[in-house]
């Protein structure tokens, strides 16, 4: 049985079309004039709301940008999609990491990323929110993909599902992170390569 969706009242439309604008206002100023300047203020001046219409969905703008972010990326609450398998695990590891790069690379999400990875050292509240709505669901996406291998013999049966992916996506969080060199495909296939060489089961 299935049961039809009501459409949205003129005052919903209007709530969500006032929601939209602040989170990309909140992205544009972001990249603008960077997270230290970024304000509730400016934030409601560019989407054409008030002050008070902002505090009364987010706590702060650290909040607001988290939110925007998640627009942005267009990453749904329960961390989106299974990662792919085609049963050979370095070719999706190799696949999802370069995608992972793209999107460490692309202008749009730097400015937002680098400021919520700052802020989040700061808020508490924003780290639980971080880690209930984006980190921990794309997390267990990427164990489940390590426990299918794990079934299929292709790494080792007491490998901590948790340290393994801190292994995958660790380094090129801390490469971007600290600038400290160029995140390319071919960084993220020896990434790939040489976590699989420790993970596979021990002859």
């Amino acid at each position: 049985m299935t049961t039809e969706r009501k459409p949205l009242s003129s005052t919903a439309r209007r709530r969500e079309a006032s929601r939209r604008a602040i989170l990309t206002a909140a992205i544009e100023l972001a990249q603008e004039v960077g997270y230290a300047k970024l304000s509730i203020e400016g934030i409601a001046t560019r989407a054409g709301v008030g002050k008070q219409t902002i505090y009364r969905w987010w706590p702060s703008k650290g909040a607001v940008l988290f939110d925007a972010f998640l627009m942005l990326s267009e990453q749904p609450d329960d961390g989106g999609s299974a990662l792919p398998d085609t049963g050979d695990l370095e070719a999706d590891l190799k696949a999802v990491l370069r995608a992972t790069v793209e999107e460490l690379n692309d202008p749009r999400y730097d400015e937002p990323m680098r400021a919520l990875s700052t802020e989040i050292i700061h808020d508490p509240e924003l780290a639980v929110l971080y880690a209930e709505r984006l980190d921990g669901p794309m997390r267990e996406l990427n164990k489940q993909r390590l426990r299918s291998a794990q079934r299929a013999g292709r790494v080792a049966e007491d490998l901590d599902l948790d340290v393994a992916v801190d292994m995958l996506w660790g380094p090129l969080l801390n490469r971007w992170l600290r600038r400290s060199g160029a995140l390319t495909s071919d960084y993220a296939d020896s990434i790939v390569e040489a976590a699989l060489n420790g993970l596979r089961p021990r002859r």
